[in-house]
């Protein structure tokens, strides 16, 4: 990366991470709703881990994998409100007519998500190592989930860029919300899926993406090194990384040459 375009980067991806910085509600709804959601569902189900086969003893260690989740789809909302904004405002047409790459806006708004995205990760840590939850994978596997935080929060932040880029509308980016909720209830977020009786649940909890993403971080936080899980988890979010910024790549570059 030449020191030019790594100056575009930085000054955009600053420039992202002050302006959500200065709007509490991107901070702190990611933080907290996440949280909020997670203590209510640890007291709620806690009689879960009275079930034969149940993979823990503590319902929060079971339950802590959902906030990495949840607080990425955040991500999709905020890249792509901001970079909507940017649209309506005018900013990335006056963009256009600087020497600013393409390449650059992209990954200066995606790297202040990014960052939001990791800081969201170290709260969820911190909560759980304050409650008592320790990793069976070790510090190791700490270092692991961050990563694998990273990789979900850029493909999703590029999905809510994508959005953006092609309506021009942070209505509509908010609006794919619901949908990505959809997905994360339907799916094994709150019980083992070889633990659901109802059948056509666990198939559709079988067949979504949002189960292999939440089972690779509870592998880390309860069961230690799961090869399969780590294996499908990683595979989902990068593929969701890669067909995300491939297709924000290309929308940008057609929003820019207008």
């Amino acid at each position: 990366m030449s020191d030019g375009l790594a100056d575009q980067v930085y000054q955009l991806a600053r420039r992202s991470v002050v302006r959500t910085a200065r709007q509490p509600a991107n901070v702190v709804g990611p933080l907290v709703f996440p949280l909020m959601l997670l203590a209510v569902n640890s007291g709620g189900l806690r009689a879960e881990t009275h079930l034969p086969g149940f993979p823990t003893r503590s319902f929060f260690a079971f339950a802590l994998a959902v906030p990495f989740i949840q607080g990425a789809l955040f991500s999709t909302m905020n890249a792509g409100t901001d970079l909507a904004r940017d649209i309506q405002t005018g900013f990335l047409n006056r963009l256009s007519l600087t020497p600013m790459r393409p390449v650059a806006v992209l990954a200066g708004q995606l790297g202040g998500v990014v960052v939001l995205g990791l800081i969201q990760a170290v709260v969820y840590l911190g909560v759980g190592f304050a409650v008592g939850v320790r990793f069976a994978s070790g510090p190791a596997g700490v270092l692991v989930l961050l990563a694998f935080s990273f990789l979900v929060t850029l493909g999703f932040g590029a999905l809510g860029a994508f959005t953006a880029l092609r309506t021009g509308s942070g209505e509509a980016v908010q609006g794919m919300f619901p949908l990505f909720f959809v997905f994360l209830f339907i799916s094994s977020m709150n019980i083992p899926r070889n633990l659901i009786g109802v059948t056509w649940f666990r198939d559709a909890a079988t067949v979504n993406p949002v189960s292999y993403l939440i089972e690779c971080v509870r592998s880390l936080v309860i069961a230690g090194w799961n090869g399969e899980a780590l294996a499908l988890g990683f595979s989902v979010a990068a593929v969701v990384a890669v067909v995300s910024l491939t297709l924000s790549a290309r929308a940008l570059r057609g929003r820019m040459a207008r």
